[in-house]
């Protein structure tokens, strides 16, 4: 079992924080073998396309849209990006808040199907 737990580590650890892969890799040991498939049907966020979009579509909002955060995106699109400083300020928080929703996305999985 552990060699499917590195193969999915080893292939989705861009998706999330350095600091965070051990704790994943401890908690994705605690689930059913017959359970660990289903790690490949989480949607993970990319933090460097969310990165890239923030960059460029940010002044609109899109990037808050592709993180779930929908009231803040309409927000951020009437406002053009709160005059461009909230666009600003988004880019270098987009990244993180990216890989930390892919965490809470795996640790609810892992909640949900631990023994």
């Amino acid at each position: 079992m552990n060699n499917k737990i590195d193969m999915w580590i080893m292939s989705n650890g861009k998706y999330f924080s350095a600091e965070r892969m051990p704790i994943i890799q401890e908690k994705l040991e605690q689930i059913p073998e017959s359970k660990i498939n289903l790690l490949y049907a989480l949607q993970l966020k990319d933090p460097m396309m969310i990165l890239i979009i923030s960059i460029f579509l940010g002044v609109l909002g899109v990037d808050r849209f592709l993180l779930g955060d929908i009231g803040l995106g309409i927000a951020k699109l009437l406002t053009a990006g709160g005059c461009g400083i909230w666009a600003l300020i988004d880019i270098f928080f987009s990244y993180n808040k990216a890989k930390e929703l892919n965490f809470i996305a795996v640790m609810q999985m892992i909640h949900k199907y631990s023994r």
